[in-house]
């Protein structure tokens, strides 16, 4: 399953069952906690959503409650993601949907790690011991194939007459020499009307295009690549090229189009296969360091069946192995980074895209208080700590992963994007011209966090400053100051104080004093979301610099903005946009 896993429970007898599951299937977890704030219609679409995404769904809980709530939702058996129902006491599995898809597999591991029983329900599972439209990784069943007639006659007790090689088969006992179900496994096209045909994955697609070349063009190169021998494209194991491609549109949307992974391959890996190449090019070889690409790549599942085949923009050659082709160590997989902000402290802030890229990651990189923070999700990750400080060091490690194919998480507190890693992530990609895929999954940031503990400080125009001054000098901090305190904006003080810079804050309060009026709310924000958080809503004439450190965020307010105690003694922050002093509509 490429998509992260749901797994959802609703009453609290079911929870420490669905945190194991969650953490075993490195899941998004709907508990029931969030039906105090989360509706039943809101599930709903979160659970539609998911299955339409081709996500698993584990539910602990009845296998009514997720039947009803899915029943909009299930169209084509073909297309069905495994739905499996766990009881909350962790003793039953019951694989709903997609049990050829996988679901039934799953349930016999979900069953492993409970102690449980998996009620495993499809006929062909149960009364065959495989799952005719799900064979072993290596093999695929040829496009069209219904396994249901070929099913139903091997139940009834006939055997099967193999032609070609499925091991799974020959374990299970299905095959015979006077066997009446005829399979047929082969690389080519299916030309037997009434015959099961399967295809082991033992050609590799080499592919080299042209930067912006349409994925169309050298999809159709592939294709006819194939059709010259006759192929099948269910016996494609992999679309491979050289690493520089790995951000290549065309390159991936051609490994999506055959549902095989894009693998990736030197310069240097495949300039080792120059003595087999029978079309290197000097051009090639002086641009990208290798004599050829798509041929090369080819050659790395074995020998070469199609030579390169060119269009305008694209090149394409087949090669095969003799065996169907261990994905697993073929070339490396596209790496991606993905910049993720973590809110300002805990998992309760932290938004769940961000919780997802996190769970996605093989490889988390960051400032070690920050992995810290994040220690609920890093099961099975490995680690990459760094001091305060080293910014630089920990992008370069962070993108010298994803370039090795690695899936990797630069964590950052608050979102990614504000005074965090993902600016420089893109400065270091614009110098280095790397090639690596990013995205940036933004958080909840400090002032964000801050203003509504407080109340609505930043409800109207505002700016962020950085009192750091590592990196911008003295000056420009201060005339951004004086600038943001004329033009009464609400300012967000960032980094206000550190061990050795102390007067820029001090420096900061006296400006917006010569702004503000005295009473000018100010709040006080230190340790958000974590443990030790205070916040405090003071007057600019009483707030004391003093009291603030790296790990606190100050907003003062501007001249409109206001503070009062409510009725519990709380007292409140906000500044109003102006729709208290608006005409009423005439009618």
């Amino acid at each position: 399953m490429s998509e992260q896993p749901v797994v959802v429970c609703f009453s609290a007898a079911g929870d420490a069952v669905a945190a194991r599951v969650a953490a075993f299937m490195d899941a998004e977890t709907l508990l029931h906690t969030l039906t105090a704030r989360t509706s039943a219609d809101d599930i709903r679409r979160r659970l539609h959503k998911a299955y339409l995404e081709g996500r698993c769904i584990v539910g602990v809980c009845a296998s009514g409650i997720l039947i009803r709530l899915l029943k909009e939702s299930i169209g084509r058996k073909q297309v069905e993601p495994p739905v499996i129902a766990v009881s909350t006491d962790g003793k039953h599995v019951v694989p709903l949907l997609g049990g050829h898809r996988g679901a039934n597999k799953l349930a016999h591991e979900l069953a492993g790690l409970l102690g449980a029983t998996a009620a495993i329900t499809t006929a062909s599972e149960s009364g065959l011991g495989v799952v005719l439209d799900d064979p072993p990784s290596g093999w695929a069943l040829a496009p069209g194939q219904d396994v249901k007639p070929f099913a139903s006659a091997l139940l009834a007790g006939q055997k099967i007459r193999l032609t070609g090689n499925a091991p799974w088969l020959v374990d299970a006992g299905l095959v015979s020499d006077d066997g009446r179900v005829s399979v047929v496994v082969s690389e080519r096209l299916a030309t037997d009307p009434h015959a099961l045909q399967y295809s082991p994955r033992t050609h590799v697609a080499g592919v080299g295009c042209e930067r912006g070349c349409q994925a169309g063009e050298l999809i159709g190169l592939v294709e006819s690549a194939l059709a010259e021998l006759n192929l099948s494209a269910s016996s494609v194991a992999a679309v491979a090229t050289i690493d520089q491609k790995s951000d290549e549109p065309a390159m991936l949307a051609a490994a999506r189009h055959f549902g095989v992974p894009l693998r990736l391959f030197s310069a240097a890996d495949l300039a080792a296969e120059r003595a087999r190449l029978p079309n290197p090019s000097d051009a090639v070889e002086a641009e990208v360091g290798t004599p050829g690409v798509c041929e090369a790549a080819a050659l790395k599942a074995g020998e070469l069946l199609v030579e390169k085949r060119k269009s305008a923009r694209a090149t394409c050659a087949i090669g095969r192995s003799r065996a169907p082709v261990d994905i697993d160590t073929f070339g490396r997989p596209v790496g991606h980074l993905a910049v993720v902000g973590l809110g300002p402290g805990g998992p309760d802030s932290r938004t769940p895209q961000a919780t997802a890229a996190l769970k996605a990651a093989t490889d988390w990189v960051g400032y070690s208080l920050y992995l810290d923070l994040a220690a609920d999700a890093a099961a099975s990750r490995t680690l990459h700590p760094f001091a305060i400080g080293e910014e630089t060091e920990r992008v370069n490690k962070a993108l010298d992963l994803a370039a090795a194919g690695r899936r990797v998480a630069l964590v950052c507190s608050g979102d990614a994007g504000i005074f965090a890693m993902a600016s420089l992530v893109f400065e270091r990609i614009e110098h280095t011209a790397a090639r690596t895929a990013v995205s940036v999954v933004p958080g909840v940031s400090a002032m964000q966090a801050a203003a509504a503990r407080s109340g609505a400080l930043i409800g109207h125009d505002f700016a962020a400053i950085s009192l750091s001054d590592l990196l911008t000098p003295r000056d420009t901090i201060l005339d951004r100051l004086e600038a943001a305190a004329a033009a009464d904006f609400v300012a967000a003080l960032y980094n206000p104080r550190s061990n050795k810079r102390t007067d820029l804050i001090e420096q900061a309060s006296e400006i917006f004093r010569r702004h503000r009026p005295a009473g000018t709310p100010v709040v006080v924000a230190t340790n958000l979301g974590r443990e030790g958080e205070t916040v405090t809503v003071t007057r600019l004439d009483a707030f004391d610099p003093a009291g603030v450190d790296m790990l606190t965020v100050v907003l003062i307010g501007s001249s409109r903005s206001r503070a009062f105690a409510r009725g519990t003694g709380e007292t409140v922050a906000y500044t109003p946009r102006g729709y208290a002093g608006r005409s009423a509509p005439k009618r």
